[in-house]
């Protein structure tokens, strides 16, 4: 067995650009959150009498769930799995990044990969919580498919981190700190993210993944619906076209890494309810058809404020260079409920206030409920507690979570524990992260199971 790796990527919160987000003329800013996915990859070389990669993926968090695949060069490393089990997630990004490196591939012949979340992402029933002093992971009674998920990008965390542990074995010079690598994998991870969801998505997920915390604009949908299928007769034009795409392709993409102001700190709280994103997305797709112009002026109206939370989220970074001793007092003042005299603050929330209702006009339009009635009363209750900045409902919106910005200082759970108002929200432990993928210490994964 050959010296082991371990990588890990972040989760995400979509705080401003939801729904715009899809559409490559607007700009979100996306949180990447210290919830991360992990991966620990070994090789060994076995002999064997055929060109066959062996893959073993193993999530012992998750009943001890595996995955066992062959992949042949002769038919574009199409995954097969030993036991006739599915996991589209894993079989694209071995088909993606088998073919991207097909040159290199017949020289490893067993590669084993143990994956790990971070307990924020998913439900704790029926858990067990498992250290061993370094890294602590909640052990789940059920498959992976049948645990609910808190809507913090847990797939496009597992691909990315899947795909930068197969790059490493592939490239064994693989640095994460080389923003050419990080590139690299973060276009191959969109590739397989998408095949793997069966739709090109905005791909922010993927993005605060691999780069971290972004002010994000999507990559052109025809860089990968260009791609051609995998078909046994054009395995070599698929390899070409794939690597060219990686490689050469101007993907239009803006990932901007951003710092979230200091003294503030993100605060997302599990509603527990959970909603469906494709059917979401689809009616408020066909609600901007139907609706036209005024959607447009609808979605111009949420951009601009978008673009104002940016610019504030940055102006106030700014102030902690060129006015430390006022931004230290605003700080101070917000932990006490006081931001009235700070206008920073108070466009801040405003521009949240603005962003929202043109979402509830297009809740009540649409029938998605991107800030449904029960969500709107717990950000108003929310904004009400000291210390808290604004609220929104991240991302596609719905009953998935919410997204609080307050000081750092702030102690939401205590302030809202035992009131009826705020019951049915269990806050998640997590705070904003800038970095996106890192190199862990392997054996930190050691003496878990």
């Amino acid at each position: 067995m050959s010296q082991r790796k371990a990588f890990s990527a972040p989760g995400k919160a979509l705080l401003a650009g939801g729904y715009l987000v899809l559409d490559a003329h607007y700009k979100s800013y996306v949180v990447a959150l210290s919830a991360r996915m992990h991966a620990v990859v070994a090789v060994s070389h076995e002999p064997r009498d055929d060109n066959v990669l062996t893959v073993s993926v193993k999530s012992a968090q998750f009943n001890n769930n595996q995955w066992n695949y062959e992949v042949r060069s002769s038919d574009g490393y199409k995954p097969r799995e030993r036991d006739g089990l599915s996991n589209p997630f894993i079989q694209q990004v071995l088909t993606t990044v088998c073919n991207y490196f097909s040159s290199t591939v017949i020289s490893h012949n067993c590669i084993s990969i143990d994956i790990y979340s971070d307990p924020q992402y998913h439900s704790k029933e029926n858990t067990k919580l498992v250290s061993n002093g370094i890294n602590e992971f909640y052990f789940h009674t059920m498959d992976i498919q049948n645990v609910p998920k808190t809507g913090l990008g847990s797939s496009a965390g597992l691909v990315s981190v899947l795909t930068t542990a197969l790059c490493s074995v592939f490239k064994p010079d693989l640095d994460v700190e080389n923003k050419e690598h990080v590139r690299m994998i973060h276009n191959l991870a969109q590739i397989a993210h998408c095949q793997a969801q069966g739709k090109i998505g905005s791909g922010f997920d993927v993005a605060a993944a691999t780069f971290g915390s972004v002010i994000y604009r999507r990559f052109s949908p025809e860089v990968i619906s260009s791609l051609p299928s995998l078909e046994d007769n054009n395995i070599a034009e698929l390899q070409r076209t794939l690597k060219d795409t990686v490689d050469n392709v101007d993907w239009k993409t803006t990932a901007d890494s951003v710092n979230f102001p200091p003294g503030l700190k993100l605060v997302m709280g599990d509603v527990n309810t959970g909603s469906e994103t494709v059917k979401l997305v689809q009616r408020v797709k066909q609600w901007y058809v139907d609706n036209e112009p005024k959607s447009l002026d609808i979605y111009n109206e949420i951009d601009a404020n978008n673009i104002r939370v940016i610019a504030l989220l940055q102006e106030l970074n700014e102030l902690t260079k060129t006015r430390p001793e006022y931004y230290n007092k605003m700080i101070e003042s917000l932990g006490r409920g006081e931001i009235s005299n700070y206008p920073e603050l108070c466009a801040l929330r405003t521009a949240f206030h603005t962003i929202r209702k043109n979402f509830r006009i297009i809740t009540a339009e649409s029938g998605a409920e991107i800030e449904p009635d029960v969500q709107t009363t717990l950000l108003d209750n929310c904004e009400t507690l000291d210390g808290v900045i604004a609220g929104v409902v991240p991302g596609a919106g719905g009953y998935d979570a919410i997204a609080l910005i307050t000081g750092e200082s702030t102690d939401v759970e205590t302030e809202t524990n035992d009131r009826e108002a705020f019951q049915n929200v269990k806050w998640l432990k997590l705070q904003q992260a800038q970095r996106g993928l890192q190199e862990e210490v392997a054996s930190s994964y050691d003496n878990l199971f």
